[in-house]
């Protein structure tokens, strides 16, 4: 157990993946939940193959080939919850939930020819809807505290800061009422 704060109350339903809509470029966006098919696994290594360092946090999305394929065996594991923003074939973002104790740690990616366009926005309760549909209670997160536009929209979405003593914020969301496992009963395997 982490000596983390989550707010009482549960946010309200979130859209459960899939979804589409128009972004902000007119690009028509669909949002799914990741299928465990090779082709989206290596979508997924291209995107982050191409993401630019720049926009790395915390040290990831991790750079070289090598070392995307080893996280992202990490974060698309079983225990996890994967969503991915597709743009016709390509991936425009990708979120994953990972179990962390009693709770999930949320990240988020867009790569940075679909950044500013909405996309985040529809990712994010994208992966929190699906994760609420699987019976995830609590989710908890690390941003930057000059990143207003994410602190903004995290806020937005129900998530309270919970610990602000860095020049990160850790902020927390509880998506399910009661005490849960993070998995809907008789769903195994989530993703």
């Amino acid at each position: 157990m982490s000596d983390r704060g989550y707010p009482e109350a549960a946010v309200d339903a979130l859209p459960v993946p899939p979804t589409g809509f128009t972004d902000r470029e007119e690009r028509t966006v669909e949002i799914r939940p990741y299928d465990g098919s090779e082709a989206a696994h290596e979508s997924l290594v291209e995107m982050y193959d191409s993401f630019d360092p720049s926009d790395r946090a915390q040290g990831i999305p991790p750079g070289g080939e090598k070392r995307i394929r080893e996280w992202l065996d990490a974060i698309l594991a079983e225990d996890c919850h994967n969503v991915i923003a597709w743009c016709g074939d390509e991936v425009a973002g990708h979120a994953t939930l990972v179990p962390d104790g009693d709770a999930y740690e949320l990240a988020i990616f867009v790569h940075q020819e679909y950044q500013r366009a909405g996309i985040g926005t529809h990712l994010i309760e994208g992966l929190l809807g699906h994760g609420q549909d699987r019976g995830v209670e609590k989710v908890w997160l690390t941003v930057e505290r000059w990143n207003r536009a994410a602190v903004s929209l995290y806020k937005k979405i129900g998530f309270e800061t919970s610990n602000a003593e860095s020049f990160e914020l850790e902020m927390g969301l509880r998506l399910n009422e009661g005490e849960g496992d993070g998995t809907a009963e008789g769903d195994e395997a989530a993703d």
